[in-house]
């Protein structure tokens, strides 16, 4: 670091550190600058590095030492005010507030002492002429904060009544706070329309939005505006997670976590800021912390998860029960310091009620990956008066489920074989429970089929036996093996038909055993089916096993046709045929009718009471709309399916459905439905496990759909969270630059411009190894904004470089010329760069003349003929900015010369386009007449202005029009009609 040898020098030294994050290394140095401003022996230099001083300890986690350096300023003011300029005496009188509240978070600082500065600040203000707005809102916090309720609301009155001066907070933080107090009282509604203009970006400053985001969380959940609150965390936590002053404001987002079944999340901010923890320069954050952190310990020790490893103090490993008991203590002793020194019990009544709140709801998704650690709810066990399980009601409930094809009935005779352990058990009970067991066992049940087929006969059950048998034929063909399936179920098949005609089973049993057998067809079927996609030369084979499996579902149908009546078993044969049949069309590469005969087959489950066997067959109708270019009947088919499915639809499916939905509705331009789609995807795809696979697919889209809706902030914490687990095996690396591409936008309007320049680099080294090389160029072009505007130009002069040796390697002229100009800025801007700048725009000029008069076609020639006139018009901004004003000098009047011929070029460029470039055409035009205004010609400068008035004569101030130009672009109009105006009025002062 330079040494600090005058005023000017230590000014520079305090911007640089001002501008460091906040911490312990900001306030080292600020130490260090004080240090080196008492050697300068100048008592303004003293004054600004205590006040610089003061400033970092306020803003970091070390407030408590603010104290000592705001004594000595108000020591040297009473000494000596003569030494104070006007900015530091506005200062000192400001700091007075940081310092009030600095002393109510001290609970060592007795309350006595607080009241007396208080008046003390009332008094120095009004003798410095201040209102007393900002000592009523100081009032204010003593008596909100020792519990003195009708002092508090008599100061919040007062507070709002007097005037607002230079002593007032700035609008951004009265509101927070005007807000917070609202909030408070229960007053919520009220408190979110006083931070609406905060939370919208109308006022902010260091730390606002910042909490003002934070103290909406919980009373937009108590308002039942979930959606507002996951958007506030979002933006929140990102604004505060790298300020170490913002402990408060992070709790709040912990706490939201706690409160919203985000128990995972708020875990990984508890890891993220460990400090936290420990940090005992402000006690009363240290209290709102150790109060949430108890709070989500004792949601996880209440979901059963007390024995779970989770992040806490360093030096040890805590578990969540642990931490509970730890947190607790340590908030309630620091809010019993409080009140003995407040005289009250107020602040650890309200540590206790934090600590005790009770979730807002159950699960809140919020796009970002987190898996809610909770352990599957036991199903419940019936049991007798005596606390027995109760084998023959369960018994009679899993029959019950099973007959009618409820949901849980895999479940319920679960309970019953749990229940009938060590119980002797008739033919027909152990039959049945065989049979239900093996159902869950896929190929590795076909012995269990069988040993529940000699039960069934045991119990005399013919019928059921041979079904049974068809059942374990069927697996056989899961497991591979068709033609011993289609071998082990001839036998059933022949003997059920015969036992059907002879009147000893029912219809029930012959069509289960139909049904096997048409399965088993359907299995060889679309083996087959792989033949004929693939244009196999022997088309009768394929051919004739689609025919014989046709004709097994047929004979279902027939079976059935008519006779379902309140069976809803063979109901369902009845829809599961007719999706047969569609998988047989689509086989056949009959698309239409195989979507008919799915939608056919899925409304009939839907009558028959079963809607969440439709999913599957809704899914894939929607799956073959989409593929017939039928976008509107797809998405019918996935709402439908998603109704139907309802909460018998698994975590995956409902992940795949949803990121089906989000697809399309964000195709035909939604954003905003598509989004939710994305998000409950995301939410889906965690819960089924599957966030670093489907889930991160998810997250991207989210990302992509909150980025169309300007929602930066949003978009980059979900991109952030999606990146980790996208990997080009598993998604492409398409969809990894295509997210470091989006996330990169995002940094840039968040005015995050080195971070941004870093995404846009990562992308586009994966796209420099494709073989199409316009993204790569495209990513290059990008990440040289972002450098440039981070202040680095070196790097960006490269990557501008780089991306125009791309674009003239794919002959795009317009990237070529963009990246020549955007060059010439920057070179600009370096010392001793005005004539590198000079040779790079002259460069573009001559790409860009070139690339015009050698394209034959009209359209190309017309928008490279646009790209010209833009060229010349920077040129001669470039180059009247690389002047001074001083238009006597000889060298300054022949560059703003070279500037107007330049600018005169562009106008008579566009003029070359007509109307198209009207606007383009008057701009060049005003140009030139403030250069002509410069140069000391106002008669030419007035002339020009009034020809731009002249051009916009019957324009109407309407409207904007799509393409910017043109008759009826009102916003154009009237900048250009305004611009003008003001060239004359400056001309006619001159």
């Amino acid at each position: 670091m330079s040494e600090i040898t005058d005023i000017d020098a230590l000014r520079r030294a305090m911007a640089e550190n001002a501008s460091r994050p906040e911490g312990p290394a900001r306030n080292a140095r600020a130490e260090e600058l004080l240090a080196a401003a008492e050697k300068l022996n100048v008592p303004l230099a003293v004054i600004e590095a205590l006040g610089h001083q003061l400033k970092v300890y306020n803003y970091s986690s070390e407030k408590a030492r603010m104290f000592v350096p705001f004594a000595r300023l108000l020591r040297m003011w009473d000494e000596r005010p003569e030494d104070f300029d006007e900015y530091e005496t506005h200062s000192l009188h400001w700091v007075f507030k940081w310092v009030s509240s600095g002393m109510l978070d001290q609970p060592h600082i007795p309350l006595a002492s607080i009241e007396k500065w208080l008046g003390e600040m009332e008094h120095r203000y009004r003798l410095a002429g201040y209102s007393e707005r900002a000592v009523r809102s100081a009032e204010h916090s003593v008596a909100a904060h020792v519990g003195d309720l009708a002092r508090a609301e008599r100061a919040y009155a007062a507070w709002l009544a007097a005037d607002r001066d230079g002593m007032a907070d700035c609008h951004a933080c009265e509101l927070h706070g005007q807000g917070w107090w609202q909030a408070e009282r229960g007053r919520d509604a009220q408190a979110l329309e006083l931070w609406r203009p905060v939370l919208e970006g109308e006022y902010a400053c260091a730390h606002e939005p910042h909490a003002a985001l934070a103290s909406s969380l919980v009373p937009l959940l108590r308002l039942g505006r979930p959606d507002e609150a996951r958007a506030n965390h979002l933006r929140g936590l990102r604004l505060v997670r790298a300020m170490e002053s913002m402990r408060g404001a992070y709790a709040e987002h912990v706490e939201f976590c706690a409160l919203t079944g985000n128990e995972a999340r708020g875990l990984e901010l508890l890891a993220e800021r460990p400090a936290y923890f420990t940090d005992d320069g402000q006690p009363q954050s240290r209290l709102e912390f150790m109060s949430v952190v108890a709070l989500l310990m004792d949601r996880l020790t209440g979901l059963g998860l007390g024995d779970r490893q989770v992040p806490g103090p360093a030096g040890r490993e805590w578990t969540a029960r642990e931490l509970a008991a730890h947190a607790r203590a340590e908030a309630l002793a620091l809010a019993a310091r409080f009140d003995e020194r407040n005289g009250t019990t107020y602040v650890s009544e309200r540590a206790r009620t934090r600590m005790e709140r009770r979730p807002l709801a159950d699960r809140l998704p919020l796009g970002v990956r987190s898996v809610r650690p909770v352990p599957p709810p036991a199903p419940p066990v019936v049991t007798d008066a005596a606390g027995q399980p109760d084998l023959p009601a369960l018994l009679a409930e899993a029959r019950r489920l099973s007959d009618n094809l409820r949901p849980n009935a895999v479940e319920a005779w679960a309970a019953v074989a749990e229940a009938a352990e060590g119980v002797e058990l008739d033919p027909r009970d152990r039959a049945e429970l065989a049979d239900h067991e093996a159902m869950g066992l896929g190929p590795e049940g076909a012995a269990l089929f069988e040993r529940a087929a000699d039960l069934y006969t045991a119990a005399g059950d013919p019928g059921e036996a041979l079904a049974a048998r068809a059942r374990a034929a069927y697996v056989r063909a899961l497991g591979g093996d068709v033609d011993a399936a289609l071998a082990a179920v001839s036998g059933p098949y022949d003997e059920i038909l015969a036992l059907y005609a002879a009147g000893d089973t029912g219809i029930r049993q012959t069509a289960s055993v139909l049904m096997g057998r048409a399965r088993i067809l359907m299995r060889r079927a679309h083996e087959a089916g792989e033949g004929l996609a693939e244009g196999d030369a022997e088309r009768d084979g394929p051919e004739a096993v689609l025919g014989e499996a046709e004709a097994a579902v047929r004979e279902v149908l027939a079976l059935v046709d008519g006779r379902t009546g309140e069976d809803v078993r063979l109901a369902a044969r009845a829809a599961e045929a007719q999706a047969m049949l569609a998988e047989l069309a689509g086989l056949r590469g009959d698309l239409k009718a195989a979507a008919e005969l799915f939608a056919r087959g899925a409304a009939a489950f839907v009558t028959a009471g079963l809607p969440w066997f439709a999913v599957e067959y809704e899914a894939r109708l929607a799956s073959l709309a989409h593929h017939l270019g039928d976008m509107a009947e797809a998405e019918r088919a996935l709402r439908a399916a998603l109704e139907h499915g309802g909460a018998q639809l698994e975590a995956p499916g409902q992940a795949q459905l949803r990121l089906q939905l989000a697809e399309l509705t964000g195709g035909r331009g939604d954003a905003v439905e598509a989004a939710q789609h994305a998000l409950e995807a995301a939410h889906w795809a965690d819960e089924a496990g599957e966030g670093a696979t489907l889930g991160a697919w998810a997250r991207q889209q989210l990302g992509g759909f909150l980025l169309r809706q300007g929602r930066w902030a949003e978009a980059a914490e979900v991109l952030e969270s999606a990146l980790p687990d996208l990997t080009a095996e598993t998604h492409g690396d398409g969809a990894i630059v295509q997210t470091q591409w989006w996330l990169g936008d995002c940094l840039s309007e968040l005015g995050e411009h080195h971070a941004a320049a870093e995404r846009r680099l990562q992308a586009a080294e994966i796209a420099r190894h494709w073989p199409e090389q316009h993204d790569h160029a495209t990513l290059a072009h990008l990440a040289g904004e972002s450098l440039g505007q981070a202040g680095l130009a070196e790097e960006a002069d490269r990557a501008y470089a780089r991306a125009g040796d791309l674009w003239r390697e794919l002959g795009n002229v317009h990237g070529l010329i963009r990246s020549l100009r955007a060059r010439a800025w920057l070179a600009l801007r370096a010392q001793d760069g005005v004539e590198e700048a000079r040779a790079l725009m002259a460069d573009a000029v001559r790409e860009g003349e070139a690339a015009r008069d050698s394209t034959a076609d009209a359209e190309s020639r017309q928008q490279l003929a646009a790209e010209l006139g833009h060229t010349h018009q920077q040129f001669g901004d470039l180059l009247a900015r690389s002047v001074s004003d001083d238009t006597d000098d000889a060298p300054v009047r022949a560059v703003l010369e070279e500037a107007l011929s330049q600018v005169l070029r562009s106008a008579k460029v566009f003029a070359s386009l007509g109307d198209a470039a009207l606007h383009s055409r008057t701009g060049a035009e005003l140009a030139a007449g403030r250069l002509e205004a410069d140069l000391g010609r106002p008669a030419d400068a007035a002339a020009r202005a009034r020809a731009v008035l002249a051009a916009y004569d019957g324009y109407d101030d309407g409207p904007e029009t799509d393409d910017g130009e043109g008759d009826g672009d009102g916003e154009a109009v009237r900048v250009r009609r305004a611009e003008a105006v003001q060239l004359l009025r400056l001309v006619s002062e001159d």
